[in-house]
Protein backbone atom coordinates (compact mmCIF):
# COMPACT_ATOMS: atom_id res chain seq x y z
CA UNK A 1 0.00 0.00 0.00
CA UNK A 2 1.43 3.05 -1.23
CA UNK A 3 1.88 5.57 2.07
CA UNK A 4 3.00 9.49 2.67
CA UNK A 5 6.85 9.99 3.69
CA UNK A 6 4.14 11.66 6.74
CA UNK A 7 2.41 7.86 7.41
CA UNK A 8 6.05 6.08 7.29
CA UNK A 9 7.33 8.05 9.60
CA UNK A 10 3.97 8.13 12.17
CA UNK A 11 3.21 4.83 12.01
CA UNK A 12 6.46 3.59 12.83
CA UNK A 13 6.15 5.34 15.64
CA UNK A 14 3.01 4.55 17.38
CA UNK A 15 2.85 1.98 20.41
CA UNK A 16 -0.89 1.76 20.61
CA UNK A 17 -3.78 3.13 19.01
CA UNK A 18 -7.16 3.92 21.38
CA UNK A 19 -10.41 2.97 19.21
CA UNK A 20 -11.94 6.29 18.44
CA UNK A 21 -9.61 8.24 20.35
CA UNK A 22 -5.81 9.17 19.96
CA UNK A 23 -2.35 7.65 19.05
CA UNK A 24 0.33 6.43 21.80
CA UNK A 25 3.01 7.75 19.62
CA UNK A 26 6.73 6.83 21.41
CA UNK A 27 8.76 10.40 20.99
CA UNK A 28 12.92 9.56 19.91
CA UNK A 29 13.79 13.55 20.46
CA UNK A 30 12.68 15.48 23.14
CA UNK A 31 14.35 19.07 23.47
CA UNK A 32 13.43 21.07 26.66
CA UNK A 33 14.11 24.96 27.86
CA UNK A 34 13.22 27.01 30.56
CA UNK A 35 10.02 28.32 29.97
CA UNK A 36 7.75 25.58 29.86
CA UNK A 37 9.95 22.91 31.28
CA UNK A 38 9.59 23.88 35.22
CA UNK A 39 6.32 23.45 35.94
CA UNK A 40 6.21 19.69 34.03
CA UNK A 41 9.59 18.52 36.05
CA UNK A 42 7.91 19.41 39.25
CA UNK A 43 4.73 17.34 38.50
CA UNK A 44 7.29 14.33 38.17
CA UNK A 45 8.82 15.37 41.64
CA UNK A 46 5.44 15.56 43.13
CA UNK A 47 4.49 12.15 41.64
CA UNK A 48 7.91 10.89 42.77
CA UNK A 49 8.60 10.08 38.76
CA UNK A 50 11.89 9.63 37.23
CA UNK A 51 12.67 10.61 33.46
CA UNK A 52 12.63 7.80 31.53
CA UNK A 53 15.57 8.13 29.20
CA UNK A 54 17.18 10.94 30.02
CA UNK A 55 19.46 10.45 27.14
CA UNK A 56 16.61 11.33 24.62
CA UNK A 57 16.13 14.83 26.16
CA UNK A 58 18.41 17.96 25.61
CA UNK A 59 17.87 20.84 27.49
CA UNK A 60 19.05 24.80 26.43
CA UNK A 61 18.39 28.14 27.98
CA UNK A 62 17.24 30.73 25.49
CA UNK A 63 13.78 32.22 25.65
CA UNK A 64 14.19 34.48 28.18
CA UNK A 65 17.78 34.93 28.11
CA UNK A 66 19.77 38.52 27.69
CA UNK A 67 21.41 38.77 24.56
CA UNK A 68 24.44 40.86 26.41
CA UNK A 69 26.75 40.60 29.29
CA UNK A 70 25.53 36.67 29.73
CA UNK A 71 28.80 36.09 31.71
CA UNK A 72 26.87 38.30 34.54
CA UNK A 73 23.85 37.09 36.78
CA UNK A 74 20.77 37.94 34.98
CA UNK A 75 19.42 40.85 36.68
CA UNK A 76 15.41 39.75 35.76
CA UNK A 77 14.37 37.61 38.88
CA UNK A 78 11.90 35.54 37.05
CA UNK A 79 14.25 35.08 33.81
CA UNK A 80 16.93 33.69 36.94
CA UNK A 81 14.67 31.51 38.68
CA UNK A 82 13.66 29.83 35.33
CA UNK A 83 17.02 29.83 34.01
CA UNK A 84 18.06 28.31 37.77
CA UNK A 85 15.01 25.98 37.68
CA UNK A 86 16.44 24.05 34.07
CA UNK A 87 19.72 24.10 35.29
CA UNK A 88 18.89 21.80 38.84
CA UNK A 89 16.57 19.60 36.99
CA UNK A 90 18.53 18.61 34.00
CA UNK A 91 21.43 17.82 36.64
CA UNK A 92 18.80 15.98 39.25
CA UNK A 93 17.71 13.85 36.17
CA UNK A 94 21.27 13.35 34.43
CA UNK A 95 19.83 15.56 30.99
CA UNK A 96 22.53 17.64 29.02
CA UNK A 97 22.45 20.77 29.15
CA UNK A 98 23.42 23.60 27.63
CA UNK A 99 23.44 26.67 29.78
CA UNK A 100 24.19 30.47 29.17
CA UNK A 101 28.34 30.31 27.76
CA UNK A 102 27.66 26.66 26.44
CA UNK A 103 29.62 26.12 23.71
CA UNK A 104 26.83 24.44 22.36
CA UNK A 105 24.16 26.87 24.05
CA UNK A 106 21.79 28.60 22.03
CA UNK A 107 18.17 28.53 20.58
CA UNK A 108 16.62 25.18 20.95
CA UNK A 109 15.44 24.53 17.01
CA UNK A 110 19.19 25.97 16.19
CA UNK A 111 21.34 23.74 18.04
CA UNK A 112 18.97 20.58 17.53
CA UNK A 113 19.74 20.20 13.71
CA UNK A 114 23.36 21.38 14.70
CA UNK A 115 24.42 18.96 17.10
CA UNK A 116 23.02 16.19 14.82
CA UNK A 117 20.11 15.12 17.57
CA UNK A 118 17.68 15.96 14.60
CA UNK A 119 17.38 13.17 12.19
CA UNK A 120 15.29 12.06 9.65
CA UNK A 121 12.60 9.46 10.36
CA UNK A 122 12.45 10.56 14.25
CA UNK A 123 9.40 11.68 16.54
CA UNK A 124 10.69 15.14 18.43
CA UNK A 125 8.98 17.58 20.12
CA UNK A 126 9.45 20.63 22.61
CA UNK A 127 7.29 22.64 24.85
CA UNK A 128 7.53 25.56 21.59
CA UNK A 129 5.25 25.78 18.80
CA UNK A 130 7.77 26.27 16.32
CA UNK A 131 9.17 22.93 16.61
CA UNK A 132 7.79 22.65 13.43
CA UNK A 133 11.57 23.31 12.19
CA UNK A 134 12.91 20.22 12.76
CA UNK A 135 10.67 18.69 9.70
CA UNK A 136 13.38 19.57 7.65
CA UNK A 137 15.06 17.02 7.89
CA UNK A 138 11.97 14.93 7.42
CA UNK A 139 10.86 14.56 10.72
CA UNK A 140 7.94 14.71 12.82
CA UNK A 141 8.05 17.61 14.75
CA UNK A 142 5.35 19.31 17.12
CA UNK A 143 5.18 21.62 19.91
CA UNK A 144 3.47 20.60 22.65
CA UNK A 145 1.96 21.77 26.43
CA UNK A 146 3.34 21.59 29.58
CA UNK A 147 1.51 18.47 30.85
CA UNK A 148 2.42 16.97 27.42
CA UNK A 149 6.31 17.95 28.67
CA UNK A 150 5.87 16.16 31.67
CA UNK A 151 4.13 13.06 29.90
CA UNK A 152 7.25 12.85 27.27
CA UNK A 153 9.65 13.25 30.53
CA UNK A 154 7.97 10.27 32.17
CA UNK A 155 6.80 8.02 29.56
CA UNK A 156 9.23 8.93 26.06
CA UNK A 157 5.14 8.91 24.64
CA UNK A 158 2.61 10.72 23.69
CA UNK A 159 -0.94 10.85 23.04
CA UNK A 160 -1.90 12.73 19.77
CA UNK A 161 -4.41 12.17 17.67
CA UNK A 162 -3.25 11.63 13.67
CA UNK A 163 -3.16 14.83 11.27
CA UNK A 164 -4.76 14.95 7.82
CA UNK A 165 -2.33 14.96 5.31
CA UNK A 166 -1.69 18.27 3.11
CA UNK A 167 0.54 18.61 0.76
CA UNK A 168 2.23 21.91 -1.06
CA UNK A 169 4.20 21.49 -4.55
CA UNK A 170 5.66 24.64 -5.85
CA UNK A 171 8.03 23.98 -8.96
CA UNK A 172 10.15 26.01 -10.91
CA UNK A 173 12.85 28.21 -9.29
CA UNK A 174 13.04 31.50 -7.17
CA UNK A 175 13.99 34.87 -8.64
CA UNK A 176 17.48 37.17 -7.37
CA UNK A 177 15.96 37.84 -3.69
CA UNK A 178 13.70 35.85 -2.77
CA UNK A 179 14.15 33.67 0.02
CA UNK A 180 12.88 30.78 2.02
CA UNK A 181 11.09 33.52 4.41
CA UNK A 182 9.42 34.74 1.21
CA UNK A 183 8.48 31.75 0.48
CA UNK A 184 6.66 30.73 3.89
CA UNK A 185 5.10 34.22 3.97
CA UNK A 186 3.96 33.88 0.17
CA UNK A 187 2.31 30.52 1.44
CA UNK A 188 0.70 31.26 4.31
CA UNK A 189 -0.84 34.71 2.76
CA UNK A 190 -2.27 32.72 0.12
CA UNK A 191 -3.53 30.08 3.02
CA UNK A 192 -4.68 32.14 5.75
CA UNK A 193 -3.38 31.58 9.50
CA UNK A 194 -5.95 28.87 9.38
CA UNK A 195 -5.55 27.36 5.89
CA UNK A 196 -3.75 24.23 7.33
CA UNK A 197 -5.35 23.52 10.52
CA UNK A 198 -5.46 20.10 11.48
CA UNK A 199 -3.10 19.03 8.71
CA UNK A 200 0.20 17.53 8.82
CA UNK A 201 2.27 19.35 5.63
CA UNK A 202 4.95 17.90 3.38
CA UNK A 203 6.47 19.95 1.16
CA UNK A 204 7.31 19.22 -2.23
CA UNK A 205 8.85 20.38 -5.58
CA UNK A 206 11.74 21.82 -6.99
CA UNK A 207 11.67 24.78 -5.65
CA UNK A 208 12.52 23.06 -1.91
CA UNK A 209 14.37 20.71 -3.25
CA UNK A 210 16.80 23.49 -4.60
CA UNK A 211 16.97 24.83 -1.27
CA UNK A 212 19.46 24.55 1.14
CA UNK A 213 18.76 22.94 4.83
CA UNK A 214 18.83 26.37 6.42
CA UNK A 215 16.08 27.62 3.89
CA UNK A 216 13.90 24.27 4.33
CA UNK A 217 14.37 24.82 8.10
CA UNK A 218 12.64 28.56 7.93
CA UNK A 219 9.60 27.17 5.63
CA UNK A 220 9.06 23.96 8.12
CA UNK A 221 9.43 26.90 10.88
CA UNK A 222 6.52 28.81 9.85
CA UNK A 223 4.07 25.79 8.96
CA UNK A 224 2.99 26.19 12.02
CA UNK A 225 1.65 30.17 11.25
CA UNK A 226 -0.53 28.74 8.58
CA UNK A 227 -2.62 26.17 11.26
CA UNK A 228 -0.79 23.30 10.40
CA UNK A 229 0.44 20.67 13.04
CA UNK A 230 3.96 20.48 11.49
CA UNK A 231 5.44 20.68 8.16
CA UNK A 232 8.21 18.25 6.80
CA UNK A 233 10.80 18.04 3.76
CA UNK A 234 11.33 14.16 2.26
CA UNK A 235 15.27 13.75 3.00
CA UNK A 236 17.68 14.30 0.64
CA UNK A 237 21.68 14.15 -0.57
CA UNK A 238 21.69 17.30 1.48
CA UNK A 239 20.11 16.20 4.28
CA UNK A 240 22.63 13.47 4.91
CA UNK A 241 25.54 16.03 3.95
CA UNK A 242 24.12 18.37 6.49
CA UNK A 243 24.06 15.82 9.37
CA UNK A 244 26.85 13.27 8.54
CA UNK A 245 29.80 13.75 11.00
CA UNK A 246 27.74 16.04 13.72
CA UNK A 247 27.88 14.72 17.23
CA UNK A 248 24.88 13.13 17.93
CA UNK A 249 23.84 11.59 14.56
CA UNK A 250 24.99 8.04 14.23
CA UNK A 251 28.29 7.23 13.86
CA UNK A 252 30.24 4.11 11.65
CA UNK A 253 27.69 1.37 11.25
CA UNK A 254 25.19 3.19 12.68
CA UNK A 255 25.62 5.33 10.14
CA UNK A 256 25.03 2.84 7.50
CA UNK A 257 22.32 1.48 8.82
CA UNK A 258 20.39 5.07 9.52
CA UNK A 259 21.10 5.70 5.91
CA UNK A 260 19.65 2.54 4.62
CA UNK A 261 16.37 3.30 6.27
CA UNK A 262 16.63 7.54 5.82
CA UNK A 263 16.64 6.35 2.21
CA UNK A 264 13.17 4.75 2.50
CA UNK A 265 11.69 8.31 3.49
CA UNK A 266 9.89 9.92 0.45
CA UNK A 267 6.13 9.91 -0.17
CA UNK A 268 5.08 6.60 -2.47
CA UNK A 269 4.40 8.04 -6.16
CA UNK A 270 0.52 7.12 -5.83
CA UNK A 271 0.34 8.07 -1.85
CA UNK A 272 -2.73 10.30 -1.83
CA UNK A 273 -3.02 13.18 0.52
CA UNK A 274 -6.03 14.67 2.12
CA UNK A 275 -5.44 18.17 0.34
CA UNK A 276 -2.57 18.75 -2.50
CA UNK A 277 -2.05 23.13 -3.27
CA UNK A 278 0.34 23.83 -6.32
CA UNK A 279 2.18 27.16 -6.42
CA UNK A 280 5.19 28.74 -9.60
CA UNK A 281 8.30 29.70 -7.65
CA UNK A 282 8.45 32.38 -10.42
CA UNK A 283 5.24 34.34 -8.99
CA UNK A 284 6.98 35.08 -6.09
CA UNK A 285 8.88 38.13 -4.78
CA UNK A 286 10.27 39.54 -1.58
CA UNK A 287 7.69 39.69 1.10
CA UNK A 288 6.50 41.72 4.00
CA UNK A 289 3.44 41.85 6.52
CA UNK A 290 1.40 45.16 7.10
CA UNK A 291 -0.84 43.67 9.72
CA UNK A 292 -1.06 41.59 12.80
CA UNK A 293 -0.78 38.14 11.97
CA UNK A 294 1.94 36.53 9.74
CA UNK A 295 -0.66 35.74 6.84
CA UNK A 296 -1.74 39.95 6.30
CA UNK A 297 1.46 39.95 4.37
CA UNK A 298 1.79 41.16 0.70
CA UNK A 299 5.11 41.10 -2.14
CA UNK A 300 7.02 44.36 -1.01
CA UNK A 301 5.86 46.46 -4.14
CA UNK A 302 2.66 45.89 -3.80
CA UNK A 303 0.02 47.87 -1.83
CA UNK A 304 -1.86 47.54 1.06
CA UNK A 305 -5.65 45.43 0.11
CA UNK A 306 -8.57 47.53 0.65
CA UNK A 307 -11.43 46.09 3.03
CA UNK A 308 -14.14 45.56 -0.12
CA UNK A 309 -11.49 43.05 -1.89
CA UNK A 310 -11.39 40.75 1.11
CA UNK A 311 -14.14 37.43 1.93
CA UNK A 312 -14.78 38.69 5.25
CA UNK A 313 -12.98 39.32 8.25
CA UNK A 314 -13.49 43.25 7.33
CA UNK A 315 -13.84 44.52 10.99
CA UNK A 316 -10.87 42.75 12.43
CA UNK A 317 -9.02 43.92 9.41
CA UNK A 318 -9.44 47.33 10.23
CA UNK A 319 -8.90 46.74 13.61
CA UNK A 320 -5.48 45.12 12.91
CA UNK A 321 -4.08 48.68 10.42
CA UNK A 322 -5.52 50.56 13.07
CA UNK A 323 -2.76 48.95 15.62
CA UNK A 324 -0.49 49.59 12.83
CA UNK A 325 -1.08 52.75 11.81
CA UNK A 326 -1.38 51.94 8.24
CA UNK A 327 -4.12 53.05 5.95
CA UNK A 328 -5.80 50.71 2.93
CA UNK A 329 -4.34 50.80 -0.31
CA UNK A 330 -0.61 52.63 1.02
CA UNK A 331 2.31 51.25 -0.17
CA UNK A 332 4.68 48.99 1.67
CA UNK A 333 7.56 50.76 0.26
CA UNK A 334 9.18 54.18 1.69
CA UNK A 335 7.68 53.08 5.26
CA UNK A 336 9.51 54.71 8.33
CA UNK A 337 10.75 52.01 10.31
CA UNK A 338 12.49 52.43 14.04
CA UNK A 339 14.22 48.71 14.33
CA UNK A 340 15.61 45.82 12.76
CA UNK A 341 15.74 42.58 14.21
CA UNK A 342 18.31 39.78 12.48
CA UNK A 343 17.59 36.54 14.42
CA UNK A 344 14.99 33.62 16.03
CA UNK A 345 14.92 30.01 15.48
CA UNK A 346 13.36 31.39 11.90
CA UNK A 347 16.17 33.27 10.70
CA UNK A 348 19.01 33.24 13.19
CA UNK A 349 21.87 31.02 11.08
CA UNK A 350 24.79 31.55 9.61
CA UNK A 351 23.24 31.72 6.02
CA UNK A 352 20.68 34.29 7.28
CA UNK A 353 23.57 36.31 8.43
CA UNK A 354 25.32 35.89 5.40
CA UNK A 355 22.63 37.01 3.35
CA UNK A 356 22.14 40.49 5.77
CA UNK A 357 26.01 41.07 4.78
CA UNK A 358 25.40 40.64 1.65
CA UNK A 359 23.45 44.14 1.34
CA UNK A 360 24.66 45.69 3.86
CA UNK A 361 28.35 45.58 2.89
CA UNK A 362 30.25 48.78 1.58
CA UNK A 363 26.75 50.64 3.26
CA UNK A 364 26.04 52.15 5.87
CA UNK A 365 23.70 51.69 9.35
CA UNK A 366 20.77 54.09 8.92
CA UNK A 367 21.42 57.07 11.64
CA UNK A 368 17.42 56.39 12.62
CA UNK A 369 17.86 52.63 13.08
CA UNK A 370 18.35 50.38 15.89
CA UNK A 371 19.38 47.21 15.08
CA UNK A 372 19.58 43.88 16.78
CA UNK A 373 22.43 41.22 15.25
CA UNK A 374 21.16 38.15 17.30
CA UNK A 375 22.86 34.93 16.02
CA UNK A 376 20.93 31.69 17.02
CA UNK A 377 23.73 30.27 18.75
CA UNK A 378 27.20 30.02 19.59
CA UNK A 379 27.93 27.81 16.78
CA UNK A 380 26.41 30.41 14.61
CA UNK A 381 28.01 32.99 16.80
CA UNK A 382 31.82 31.62 15.82
CA UNK A 383 31.03 31.05 11.68
CA UNK A 384 30.37 34.61 11.73
CA UNK A 385 33.08 35.62 12.99
CA UNK A 386 35.22 33.02 10.98
CA UNK A 387 33.86 34.07 7.69
CA UNK A 388 34.47 37.57 8.11
CA UNK A 389 30.62 38.67 8.59
CA UNK A 390 31.75 40.13 11.46
CA UNK A 391 33.90 42.36 9.69
CA UNK A 392 31.45 43.61 7.30
CA UNK A 393 28.40 43.75 10.49
CA UNK A 394 30.66 46.26 12.49
CA UNK A 395 32.11 48.48 9.14
CA UNK A 396 28.70 49.51 8.45
CA UNK A 397 27.86 50.26 12.08
CA UNK A 398 26.17 47.22 13.36
CA UNK A 399 26.80 45.48 16.64
CA UNK A 400 26.38 41.39 17.16
CA UNK A 401 24.81 40.17 20.37
CA UNK A 402 25.10 37.20 21.92
CA UNK A 403 22.78 34.38 20.81
CA UNK A 404 19.27 34.06 22.30
CA UNK A 405 15.51 34.30 21.55
CA UNK A 406 15.91 38.02 21.81
CA UNK A 407 13.27 40.09 20.19
CA UNK A 408 10.93 37.66 18.60
CA UNK A 409 8.47 37.35 21.87
CA UNK A 410 9.93 39.88 24.12
CA UNK A 411 11.00 37.59 27.48
CA UNK A 412 14.00 39.18 27.74
CA UNK A 413 15.04 42.52 27.56
CA UNK A 414 15.06 43.17 24.01
CA UNK A 415 11.62 44.55 23.69
CA UNK A 416 10.43 47.13 21.01
CA UNK A 417 9.11 50.08 22.64
CA UNK A 418 5.36 51.02 21.89
CA UNK A 419 4.38 52.54 18.66
CA UNK A 420 7.45 51.91 16.89
CA UNK A 421 8.34 50.14 14.00
CA UNK A 422 10.47 47.05 13.61
CA UNK A 423 11.62 45.10 10.29
CA UNK A 424 11.90 41.34 11.82
CA UNK A 425 12.96 38.50 10.72
CA UNK A 426 10.99 35.81 13.34
CA UNK A 427 7.62 34.72 12.90
CA UNK A 428 4.89 36.26 14.84
CA UNK A 429 3.66 40.00 13.99
CA UNK A 430 0.58 39.81 16.87
CA UNK A 431 -0.15 42.91 18.89
CA UNK A 432 2.55 43.47 21.39
CA UNK A 433 4.71 39.75 20.26
CA UNK A 434 8.05 41.97 20.68
CA UNK A 435 6.68 44.37 23.45
CA UNK A 436 3.84 45.99 24.50
CA UNK A 437 1.98 48.35 21.51
CA UNK A 438 5.24 47.28 18.70
CA UNK A 439 4.32 47.23 15.24
CA UNK A 440 6.25 44.33 13.86
CA UNK A 441 6.73 43.90 9.94
CA UNK A 442 7.82 40.35 9.46
CA UNK A 443 10.41 39.98 6.11
CA UNK A 444 13.53 38.03 5.22
CA UNK A 445 16.72 38.96 6.03
CA UNK A 446 17.77 40.49 2.65
CA UNK A 447 14.38 42.46 3.38
CA UNK A 448 15.70 43.44 7.11
CA UNK A 449 19.20 44.57 5.47
CA UNK A 450 17.80 46.65 3.29
CA UNK A 451 15.29 48.48 5.90
CA UNK A 452 18.52 48.65 8.23
CA UNK A 453 21.12 50.52 6.03
CA UNK A 454 17.99 53.09 4.45
CA UNK A 455 15.54 53.51 7.44
CA UNK A 456 12.67 52.33 5.20
CA UNK A 457 11.07 49.66 4.00
CA UNK A 458 12.83 49.46 0.84
CA UNK A 459 12.67 46.23 -2.25
CA UNK A 460 16.15 44.35 -1.48
CA UNK A 461 16.48 44.35 -5.20
CA UNK A 462 17.12 47.55 -5.75
CA UNK A 463 20.47 47.85 -3.35
CA UNK A 464 21.34 43.83 -4.86
CA UNK A 465 21.52 45.45 -8.48
CA UNK A 466 23.28 48.79 -7.47
CA UNK A 467 26.91 48.44 -7.87
CA UNK A 468 29.22 49.54 -4.70
CA UNK A 469 32.08 51.33 -5.23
Amino acid sequence: MSKTLFDKVWDSHVVRSIDNGPDVLFIDRHLVHEVTSPVAFLGLKNRDIPVLYPERTFATADHNTPTRNQHLPVKDPLSAKQLKALEENAEKHSIPYWGLGHEKNGIVHVIGPENGITVPGATIVCGDSHTSTHGAFGAIAFGIGTSEVEMVLATQCIMQPKPKRMRINIKGSLSEAVTPKDVALYIISKLTTSGATGYFVEYAGSVFEQMSMEGRMTVCNLSIEMGARGGMIAPDEKTFDYIRGREYAPQGKAWDAAMKYWKTLYSDPNAIFDKEINFNGADIEPMITYGTNPGMGLSISRKIPKAETLDGGVATYKKSLEYMDFQEGESMLGKKIDFVFLGSCTNGRIEDFRAFAQVVEGRQKAANVTAWLVPGSHKVEQAIREEGILDILEAAGFELREPGCSACLAMNDDKIPQGKYAVSTSNRNFEGRQGPGARTLLASPLVAAAAAVTGEVTDPRELLKTALV
